[in-house]
């Protein structure tokens, strides 16, 4: 069958659902917004880690308070609209693995200034990469009704940064073993844990993306 008439008779069949079940929200342009906060509430925390590490961070708790936000009104939205873009649990789904993210590493810097400890190279690593890997997810928020290819892409390239968190957060326990300071090993080891945890927040948000995606793509079949 022509492709051309195929896509054309998708066009149709959209804008007529769209006729009869409008959809009052943008609920991508939220996720968008929500995803780029993440990856500035990230990048905040890198540069605490580098710049303020003695010091409050008070920059992360704003960013975790203003996305947080975001997520409410979101939810309250899709609790209120009549018909959503894609699955109204995706979107649900979605936001919230991102949002435990930010959680995560906002709960590592409370975590350090508490018990004073200072970042290492693992916790400098882990962070690199979980940068990298909220970079990725930003990007595929952006890219979800878009190119399908470029898609599978950053969804692939995003999973092998989540290897990359946990190979850091392997080391850096090993190191953290050998050493001859139980009391400091103890407190690391809780930051380490921590951030483990926002690298697997990180595959929660991957695979929700993946899942969002796989339905965006069926529901334009």
């Amino acid at each position: 069958m022509d492709c051309k008439f195929e896509d054309e008779k998708k066009r149709r069949k959209s804008g007529l659902l769209e006729r009869i079940f409008p959809v009052e929200y943008d609920f991508e342009q939220m996720l968008g917004w929500q995803a780029n906060q993440t990856r500035a509430g990230v990048e905040a925390f890198l540069d605490w880690l580098e710049h303020h590490p003695d010091e409050e961070p008070v920059e992360m708790d704003r960013l975790e308070s203003r996305v947080d936000d975001m997520r409410y009104d979101l939810e309250e939205k899709l609790k209120d609209a009549f018909s959503t873009p894609f699955d109204r649990q995706d979107i649900y789904g979605l936001s919230r693995q991102m949002d435990y993210i930010l959680n995560y590493a906002s709960e590592t810097a409370r975590e350090m200034y508490v018990f004073s400890v200072l970042p290492d190279r693992t916790i400098l690593g882990m962070t690199k990469a979980l940068i990298r890997g909220t970079a990725l997810v930003c990007e595929g928020v952006h890219e979800m009704s878009g190119s399908q290819r470029r898609t599978k892409e950053i969804i692939r390239e995003a999973r092998e940064v989540m290897h990359e968190i946990e190979g850091f957060y392997i080391n850096g326990m090993d190191e953290l073993f050998r050493t001859g300071d139980p009391m400091a090993a103890m407190k690391k080891r809780e930051v380490y844990h921590h951030l483990r945890d926002a690298g697997r927040a990180l595959r929660g948000t991957v695979d929700a993306l993946h899942k969002a995606v796989v339905g965006i793509d069926l529901a334009g079949e």
